[in-house]
């Protein structure tokens, strides 16, 4: 009897196998492990299958080719799947054809830059903890590649908590004294002598301009944390020094607030830099300290993610793709971005409800795109130093590690595709 069991299951289950057109990745709340599923999708481009992006079917889901090596990928990452027919696709297809969807076509795998200091853990930066948890693959670059050109072998480049003006994070007043600040400081200054740099300030400036460069000429930038906020100032500063003696040996220039060229940066205008070398602030980018009379309590800090017209904005319906529209907040060295102080081209993906605040934007420089999220870790509300790093296996479903695996995907792709 219990043959004859087993010999009527493999017949019922012979037919979808071998019917099965394609292999379906859900990703809204019957997905196991959303962030794992990114990796799922970037392994089967890496593998020449064919990919779709079924933006706001079911939390934005995937359907690949269908191949027996795509469903135990699935198996082996503890991600769900469903085989479906031809027939179940063209039914999925029409749906998306009269209702607010989208299909965009997944060309290749992305290659991925991440820049930080050699030095760094994967744990130090968010993107590399999901990367890594994902299983897709990254190369560490860090101010010598950049400046000898090794940003052009990358499509996507992701930075995080750097210090673009050269102040080490403005940490200076509380830890100085510190020797993991101190060895950050000799990090920075030996990187900037062997490059050929007297301070830390101008190389970074340098960074930075090739960053936006790459930018311009059709690279993919992702940043998180500080670096949003340090890359505009570096840029807007070219040539003007807004860095305090205690940074660099010399004071700042006289008038510098007032010789910023906003027309350099990528983002953020009318900003005011702060010249106070003990205080915790960059510049009035950072609604940090304010906000936390908005948002006294984690459980009162969290924003929406904008709803966008599938067919006629899917870049940022790709960048929004989640399976909830409420992320919870989390801070960082830039906790919030100044609403009234980005540019009018940026769109706005994210924000809190009445108050001057975005927390994920996106715009377009020349060929390319830059894509903004503020804080430091989506599923460490206030990470301080030497707290332990987050384990994403406890988090599989977190809609805000999701927002940075989007734009981990979203250079994939098909260009005809992406209408800004």
């Amino acid at each position: 009897m219990r043959r004859i069991l087993l010999i009527l299951t493999a017949v019922a289950i012979l037919p979808l196998s071998a019917f099965a057109a394609g292999v379906l990745i859900p990703m809204d709340e019957t997905q196991t492990n959303h962030l794992k599923a990114y990796g799922v999708v970037y392994k089967s481009l890496e593998k020449g299958y064919k990919s779709e992006w079924l933006l706001n079917y079911r939390g934005g889901s995937f359907l690949i080719d269908q191949a027996q090596e795509v469903g135990n990928l699935c198996l082996l990452m503890g991600v769900s799947f469903e085989s479906v027919t031809q027939g179940q696709i063209a039914d999925i297809y029409r749906q998306i054809e009269v209702e607010n969807m989208e299909r965009v076509e997944l060309e290749k795998a992305p290659t991925i830059a991440v820049y930080c200091p050699p030095s760094n853990q994967p744990w130090d930066d968010a993107v590399t903890l999901a990367l890594t948890y994902a299983e897709i693959k990254y190369d560490v670059i860090w101010d010598e590649e950049i400046l000898t050109g090794k940003l052009e072998d990358y499509d996507w480049l992701h930075c995080h908590h750097e210090d673009f003006t050269g102040q080490y994070g403005k940490f200076y007043g509380a830890f100085r004294n510190e020797l993991w600040y101190q060895a950050d400081v000799k990090v920075n200054e030996d990187m900037a002598a062997r490059m050929g740099y007297t301070k830390v300030s101008d190389l970074k400036r340098d960074v930075a301009k090739v960053i936006c460069d790459y930018v311009r000429r059709g690279g993919f930038l992702f940043s998180m944390c500080s670096a949003p906020e340090t890359l505009d100032m570096a840029l807007a500063a070219d040539g003007v020094d807004i860095v305090p003696r205690e940074f660099d040996g010399d004071p700042p220039d006289p008038g510098c607030q007032e010789k910023l060229d906003f027309s350099k940066t990528f983002a953020f205008e009318n900003f005011e830099v702060s010249l106070d070398p003990l205080a915790y602030r960059r510049s009035n980018i950072d609604t940090y300290p304010d906000r936390i009379m908005r948002f006294p309590a984690p459980e009162l800090d969290y924003f929406f993610l904008f709803e966008f017209s599938a067919k006629l904005d899917p870049v940022p319906t790709m960048l929004v793709q989640d399976h909830v529209n409420t992320i919870n907040g989390f801070m960082g060295q830039v906790t919030g971005f100044r609403k009234s102080l980005l540019k009018k081209h940026v769109t706005i993906l994210g924000m809190p409800e009445n108050y001057d605040e975005v927390r994920y934007v996106h715009g377009n420089l020349g060929r390319g795109t830059f894509t903004f999220l503020a804080g430091h870790d989506p599923e460490d509300y206030r990470h301080m130093v030497h707290d332990p790093p987050t384990e994403l296996s406890l988090h599989p479903n977190s809609p805000g590690y999701r927002l940075i695996l989007n734009n981990v995907l979203f250079p994939a792709a098909k260009k005809k595709e992406r209408k800004t």
